[in-house]
C-alpha cells in the first residue's frame, strides 16, 4: 500500500474511536449522571434519621408486599402481550421463557438503561433461532402502545386534576415561568418554525445519510405499530395493554396505604378515595420513566414527589415514600433477575 493510501486511512480510526466513545457516553454515562444528580437532589430534601425511622416504624409492609405482587402480574401480562406479536411472526417461545425475558429486561435496566430491551430480543431470537430484526421489530409496537397509553393518561389527568395543577404552578417560580412561556407568542412561533424546519429537512434533504437513517427508523416504527392492526388477537392485545397499565396504577395505589402521608389522601373528601392523587403521581412518574436513568431512580422519584406535593404532602415525606417504594420494587426486580438466571442456566443444562 502506498503512502497516499495510508494517509487516507489514518484519520478514520480516531473518528471511529470518537463515535464509539460518544455512543457509549450517550447510552451509559449521561443516564448515570442524571441518576446521580437527581438522587443527590432528593437526599438534600430529607433527614436520614427520619427516613430510617420511617423504614422501621412508618411503613405498613403488607401493602408494600401487595404492590410488589401486583407488579409481577404486570410483567406476566406484558409477556402475554408480546407472545401475541411473536406468534404473528411464527415465533412461538414458551410463556415461561417470555416471562423471564421480561423479568431479565427490568433487572438489567437497573444496571444500564435500555440494555434490557436489547437483551430480551437477543435472548428470544437466539433461543427460537429467529431473526433478531423481526423480534426487535415486534418490540416497537410494544413500546409505542405504552407511549400512547401514557399520552392518553396525561390528557385524562390534565382534565380531572386541572385546578390542582394550575394552582400549584401559579404558586411556585418554576411553574410561573412555565405558564409565562406557554402564554408567549414567541414560544408558539418558535414551535411552528421548528416543525417547518424539520419538514423541510425531510422534504429537501432526502439523500443526506442522517436523514435517510431517520426516515428508515420512523418507517420501521410505523410498520411495527401498524402490524398490530393486521395480526390475530387484536382484542387480546388491547386487553393486555389495559391490564399492564392497570397493574402499574394499582401497585402505586396499594403503596399509598403503606404510608401515613398518602394513606390520609385515601380518606380525604375531594380526592376520590385517593384515586385522583394516585393518578396524578402515577402519570407524572410514567413520564419520568422516559428520562434515561438506572431503573428509573431519580426521575421516577422526583415525579412522584411533585405529584404528591400537589395534594399537600410535605416534600420530605413524599421523598421518603418514593425512596421506600422504589427500593422495594428494586429488590423484587433483583429477585426476579436471579430467578431468570436460574431458569436460563437450567435450560442450557437440559439441552446439553
Amino acid at each position: 500500500m502506498d503512502n497516499s493510501s495510508l494517509n487516507k486511512c489514518a484519520p478514520s480510526a480516531p473518528r471511529r474511536d470518537f463515535k464509539s466513545f460518544a455512543g457509549l457516553a450517550l447510552r451509559y454515562l449521561i443516564p448515570l449522571c442524571i441518576t446521580v444528580l437527581l438522587v443527590w437532589y432528593m437526599f438534600t430534601k430529607i433527614n436520614f434519621s427520619d427516613l430510617w425511622e420511617t423504614v422501621r416504624h412508618g411503613v405498613r409492609y403488607n401493602w408494600i408486599l401487595l404492590a410488589m405482587g401486583i407488579s409481577v402480574f404486570s410483567h406476566i401480562f406484558r409477556a402475554l402481550r408480546w407472545r401475541l406479536q411473536l406468534m404473528a411472526m411464527d415465533v412461538k417461545p414458551p410463556l415461561m421463557a417470555l416471562c423471564c425475558s421480561i423479568f431479565g429486561t427490568y433487572a438489567l435496566n437497573l444496571v444500564f438503561p435500555r440494555l434490557g430491551e436489547v437483551w430480551r430480543c437477543t435472548y428470544i431470537a437466539t433461543r427460537e433461532k429467529a431473526s433478531f430484526t423481526k423480534v426487535l421489530g415486534s418490540m416497537v409496537a410494544d413500546r409505542l402502545s405504552d407511549t400512547l397509553m401514557v399520552l392518553a393518561l396525561l390528557v385524562l389527568t390534565l382534565v380531572v386534576a386541572h385546578d390542582k395543577i394550575m394552582a400549584f404552578m401559579r404558586e411556585y417560580p418554576v411553574g410561573q415561568d412555565m405558564l409565562a412561556l406557554l402564554a408567549s407568542p414567541w414560544f408558539w412561533a418558535a414551535a411552528v418554525g421548528l416543525c417547518v424546519a424539520v419538514w423541510a429537512v425531510f422534504r429537501f434533504m432526502k439523500e443526506n445519510r442522517v436523514v435517510r437513517k431517520m426516515r428508515t427508523l420512523l418507517l420501521d416504527l410505523w410498520r411495527g405499530f401498524a402490524a398490530v392492526g393486521k395480526m390475530k388477537g387484536k382484542g387480546l392485545f388491547i386487553f393486555y395493554t389495559f391490564a399492564i397499565w392497570g397493574c402499574y396504577f394499582f401497585q402505586l395505589y396499594a403503596a399509598f396505604y403503606a404510608f401515613d402521608c398518602t394513606r390520609a389522601l385515601c380518606f380525604e373528601s375531594g380526592t376520590a378515595a385517593g384515586l385522583l392523587p394516585c393518578l396524578v403521581a402515577f402519570v407524572l412518574s410514567s413520564i419520568g420513566m422516559a428520562v434515561p436513568s438506572n431503573g428509573g431512580l431519580g426521575p421516577w422519584n422526583v415525579a412522584v414527589v411533585f405529584g404528591l406535593m400537589l395534594y399537600g404532602v410535605a416534600e420530605a415525606e413524599a421523598t421518603s415514600m418514593s425512596i421506600v417504594v422504589w427500593s422495594a420494587q428494586t429488590i423484587m426486580l433483583i429477585l426476579l433477575g436471579i430467578f431468570t438466571a436460574i431458569y436460563i442456566t437450567g435450560g442450557k443444562k437440559k439441552k446439553s
